[in-house]
């Protein structure tokens, strides 16, 4: 694994230019500890407050480290929110039990609680607690009045739980009061770590990098999958997919361009922004046909990112034919719109995830093999093939 992770270290130089860390390639002592981003979910929308209760969000991290801090999000909301409590946890196994001795009480700014304005997100303190990589995080929050909506990530592809007298619970290390399930991620949007990582790479879209089409609870998004490789190399990878999303237009959350800074750059130690995004605004309505537009959109994406020293990876868009909303037309502008991020210029590499999973015999679709059914999102062997195209821009 130390052999992979030097060799990983040495090809990510190709574009992520000096973010390999010198230990990697050449024993040397450790860098300072920094703080990266390990896991992420993008707010999408809100659900309805639960007060009094306590929701325990399970969270799936992609590096380790010594410390954690948890971001939270009233972005949505409408009006002050309250956290009574927030704690976290590593998770024992299945299920909403804290693996014992790990359970921490988060602070802000040395308080147990906090009050976050509508349209606001907050980070705790730092929270010393070891970490490994790969380890499923329990993030508690406690709500005792109701705040109005909760801002919410709706398609976690995640189990999390629910004590609905929440008082106290947020401590507890044993999950029998939590019996109600849900499948939305409640406030957290955010994992920090503090540690000798190497930086972290956005992933940012809409359902296909969100995940739509994989098996949940398994973390085989191809965000997770990518994960799982880069992690030798010691780098982070977020997930900032939101189903419905669109680029050049607000749908499901806001557009791209508006939602790019805190759900992609403003993000702890990115070094990489992996887009793939554009397929809602060629099937959805209004229609979006204008390829300059993308074109625009894309640029400015990533004038944005280099502003901030981030490179950016473009990801061509994958088939759809078969879906409810295909139409030829349709079809034409996604093959106009992937002539530009192949061939236009605007991106530091190109992951050709539209050539990785179409049929041969069918350019228009999806092979079946990557299918879950619906003839636009990828099933887990689809997610794994579009993993190892963005690995292949990454590391080229």
């Amino acid at each position: 694994m130390a052999k992979v992770g030097r060799i990983l270290a040495v090809l990510l130089l190709a574009v992520l230019p000096g973010l390999a860390a010198p230990a990697l390639a050449h024993p040397q002592p450790a860098a300072l500890p920094l703080w990266t981003g390990s896991w992420e979910t993008a707010p999408s929308g809100t659900a309805a407050a639960r007060p009094g209760a306590a929701i325990r969000n399970v969270v799936h991290l992609s590096v380790g480290g010594d410390a954690v801090r948890v971001r939270l999000s009233n972005r949505f909301g409408t009006a002050p929110l309250n956290l009574g409590a927030v704690t976290v946890a590593l998770r024992a196994a299945a299920g909403p039990d804290a693996l014992p001795g790990t359970l921490r009480t988060a602070t802000f700014q040395g308080a147990p609680a906090v009050t976050v304005a509508p349209g606001q997100d907050t980070v705790t303190d730092p929270v010393p607690l070891r970490v490994p990589a790969a380890a499923d995080l329990l993030v508690t929050v406690y709500t005792p009045g109701d705040s109005g909506p909760a801002t919410t990530h709706q398609t976690a592809l995640q189990t999390s739980y629910v004590a609905a007298g929440g008082a106290g619970r947020a401590a507890d290390t044993d999950g029998a009061d939590y019996t109600a399930t849900v499948t939305r991620w409640y406030y957290v949007t955010g994992v920090d770590v503090l540690g000798d990582s190497a930086g972290s790479v956005v992933a940012f879209g809409d359902s296909l990098t969100d995940g739509n089409g994989s098996t949940p609870d398994t973390n085989h998004r191809w965000p997770d999958r990518l994960a799982a490789t880069l992690r030798a190399g010691r780098y982070g990878v977020l997930n900032a997919g939101i189903s419905g999303n669109r680029l050049l237009h607000d749908g499901v959350g806001p557009s791209a361009l508006t939602r790019l800074d805190p759900d992609a750059l403003d993000r702890a130690g990115v070094r990489a922004l992996v887009v793939l995004e554009g397929i809602n605004d060629i099937k959805g309505s209004p229609a979006a046909d204008d390829v300059t537009a993308y074109a625009d959109a894309y640029r400015t994406l990533v004038a944005r990112a280099h502003a901030r020293g981030i490179r950016v990876i473009g990801v061509t868009l994958t088939p759809f034919r078969g879906f409810a909303a295909y139409t030829d037309a349709r079809e034409a502008v996604r093959q106009q719109v992937n002539g530009f991020i192949r061939t236009g210029g605007a991106f530091d590499a190109v992951a050709d995830a539209d050539a990785a999973v179409r049929d041969p015999d069918d350019r228009a679709r999806i092979l079946p093999a990557y299918d879950p059914g619906d003839h636009l999102h990828f099933n887990d062997t689809g997610m794994a093939a579009v993993a190892d195209t963005v690995l292949k821009a990454l590391t080229a």
